[in-house]
């Protein structure tokens, strides 16, 4: 379950709600309560927008960046746009964001091997010069946190265009937004509780390891 609390249609719909809420339900969900019947039509609980509803405002603006990155506007090739956002959820661990964008990469005709790629695209060999060089860039805005070699950014930089660019590293870097709120809300696929755990060994709870004393 989400770690903050979810708006249910009842709610949703009363009178003087904010016409994003409903409108948004109607479109993600039919005529189901999202909280008692969840489910999307990419295999999600539907979670990320019960939580969200319960600040419409931020519901609002996060739905103007999606419509904002599939715009018919934007000058980038969308197949760059989408590895961006796939290796942006792989690389800041989102089962979500990486899923989805996995999706969104199959319905541009990408083939399963280059999808399956993405998370190990340094040893992959079905890439483009212009693919590699935009997963190394964004491995360096999420990784890295914006820290670009030049050479790095040079190289891009002989491929897209300045609008292309700004495009690319505002949709990743929006992505990794998403994917970092998503895991520290516990939204949707990640909904996983935390990997790394102390292994602790049947029957020798109490045992202490012994450290060597350091020598004077």
């Amino acid at each position: 379950m989400p770690r903050l609390r979810q708006v249910d249609r009842a709610e949703a719909t009363a009178e003087g709600a904010p016409g994003i809420v409903p409108a948004m339900y109607r479109l993600m969900f039919g005529d189901r309560d999202p909280v008692t019947e969840p489910g999307t039509a990419t295999g999600t609980p539907g979670d990320w927008w019960t939580v969200w509803a319960g600040s419409p405002d931020i519901l609002q603006h996060a739905v103007q960046g999606f419509g904002l990155y599939q715009s018919p506007d934007r000058q980038l090739d969308p197949v760059l746009r989408e590895l961006g956002q796939a290796r942006a959820g792989y690389a800041a661990g989102s089962r979500f964001v990486f899923s989805q964008h996995c999706k969104s990469l199959r319905g541009l005709g990408v083939s399963e091997e280059r999808i399956a790629a993405v998370a190990h695209w340094p040893a992959a060999d079905c890439f483009e010069e212009v693919e590699r060089l935009v997963l190394a860039y964004t491995d360096c805005l999420v990784l890295q946190h914006g820290r670009v070699p030049d050479a790095l950014f040079e190289a891009l930089h002989r491929h897209l265009s300045d609008v292309e660019l700004l495009e690319l590293t505002y949709i990743t870097t929006l992505y990794f937004q998403h994917a970092v709120m998503s895991r520290a809300l516990r939204t949707e696929l990640d909904d996983v509780d935390e990997p790394v755990v102390e292994v602790r060994v049947p029957g020798a709870e109490d045992t202490i390891v012994p450290v060597a004393p350091r020598e004077r």
